[in-house]
């Protein structure tokens, strides 16, 4: 259970895409990692351990190369998850209300009639100019209700759920403003007139616990894609040294596009390898050599069959929770992998006894994108698409199999520590 504690204590401590990041940077820091500033020079060893991050809300650790030109072993996965943005308080029928915004597609339906917590950032006037603080109201929780079946008798019969009539947040049972603000402020160590701005956001508190008849499920918010992001996470901190360099990316706006300066389409990844390639010291024809070589996880959940409507998967090709981790296709290519990238991470897998499934949407029904298909158009690497299967994505709380999320740790290790390099285009010599 220690195992599985320390991804719920992980998720319990990113009720946000800044509190994702923020925690881990903890972590690599407690693991050697020194950290960058975007908006300073940056002076690199060969074999040196960094991490920078972008808004807050999305970091990078990498391990340098020890060579010009050796290349890198890359794992991507996303911050947020669909969820609420408030943007203020108002009074209505004698409450205090948040007012929210809808962010990303969640199954609303899921988030109401529960203790609801509020964390984000808060940009406070300081002497020396604007600092940024992360907050967590904790023990203060929202609500959104829904009406009473008696009043809405057609409830279950397909009910709309309206984001501006169903989905605003009771808060308090007084018309007070100032409710609000003077706990926002108190969690941010200020006074209500020094806060200048906000990023807040409404968020499951429930504690992920193992259930099931043989404890055999994972129930945890978030898991869609904290638990990549943790795995990954796991793999990159574990991984032997290599001649190779590797990386680990947090990206946020996974949700809404990842359009955005700190998505997958940013000039994030981009950036940190050309600032890396200019203190290794390759020259452009190195540079190039360095992303040939190159391989990358794109690492996002996929949908397991789903036992009440095992009609919505294709069936001859089911994928089940608990019995492996996915390698997503697409033909449209919502996502990456192809037979090149398939066949190598089958390799590294079947090495360490990772069993993995193949996941295709149903050919009628379009599936969702993710982060490789967009991170490809910014960096021109060979990339595959895995993931936990799991159940409820997009809800205030998501299902995943036990066993499946230590096949994803022990795979992205073996991922990291594979020697695999390029001696041919489609053709790759494998070291495990």
């Amino acid at each position: 259970m220690e195992f599985y504690q320390d991804l719920f204590d992980y998720i319990q401590k990113s009720p946000t895409p800044f509190h994702a990041v923020a925690e881990s940077a903890r972590r690599l820091r407690d693991a050697g990692f020194t950290e960058l500033n975007e908006a300073e020079c940056w002076n690199l060893q060969a074999g040196g351990k960094y991490f920078v991050t972008r808004n807050q809300s999305s970091v990078i650790a990498f391990v340098m190369p020890q060579k010009a030109g050796a290349g890198w072993r890359m794992s991507a996965a996303h911050s947020d998850s669909p969820g609420f943005k408030v943007k203020g308080a108002s009074q209505k029928a004698g409450f205090t209300m948040l007012d929210t915004e809808g962010y990303g597609g969640m199954i609303r339906s899921s988030w109401m009639d529960r203790p609801l917590g509020i964390a984000g950032r808060v940009m406070v006037k300081t002497a020396q100019g604007v600092e940024s603080r992360l907050v967590d109201l904790k023990d203060t929780k929202a609500v959104i209700p829904h009406l009473a079946i008696h009043l809405n008798r057609n409830v279950n019969d397909g009910h709309t759920y309206d984001m501006k009539k169903d989905m605003q947040a009771v808060f308090a049972g007084k018309e007070k403003n100032a409710c609000y603000q003077e706990k926002v402020s108190h969690a941010a160590g200020c006074s209500i007139s020094d806060i200048l701005s906000e990023d807040m956001q409404l968020y499951c508190p429930e504690q992920g616990q193992v259930i099931g008849g043989e404890q055999e499920f994972v129930l945890c918010p978030r898991l869609d894609d904290l638990a990549c992001g943790w795995a990954a996470l796991m793999g990159f901190l574990q991984a032997k040294p290599s001649q190779q360099g590797r990386i680990w990316c947090l990206f946020d706006n996974e949700e809404v596009g990842s359009g955005t300066r700190q998505g997958a389409c940013s000039s994030f990844l981009p950036d940190v390898l050309a600032r890396a390639a200019k203190e290794l010291g390759e020259d452009a024809q190195q540079q190039r050599m360095s992303l040939a070589n190159s391989l990358l996880l794109s690492a996002d959940n996929g949908h397991a069959i789903h036992p009440n409507f095992a009609e919505m998967s294709d069936g001859g090709y089911p994928v089940r929770v608990g019995e492996g981790i996915v390698l997503k296709f697409n033909a449209s290519q919502k996502y990456t992998t192809n037979a090149v990238t398939a066949a190598l991470f089958h390799t590294v897998c079947d090495a360490v006894q990772v069993p993995v499934q193949e996941y295709y949407n149903r050919p009628d029904l379009p599936g969702g994108s993710t982060l490789g298909n967009l991170l490809a158009a910014q960096v021109s690497i060979p990339m595959a698409d895995i993931g936990l299967p799991q159940l409820a994505m997009h809800s205030c709380v998501e299902m995943a199999g036990v066993q499946d999320i230590a096949y994803l740790c022990k795979a992205c290790s073996a991922w990291y520590d594979a020697e695999i390099d390029c001696k041919a285009d489609g053709s790759y010599r494998v070291t495990l």
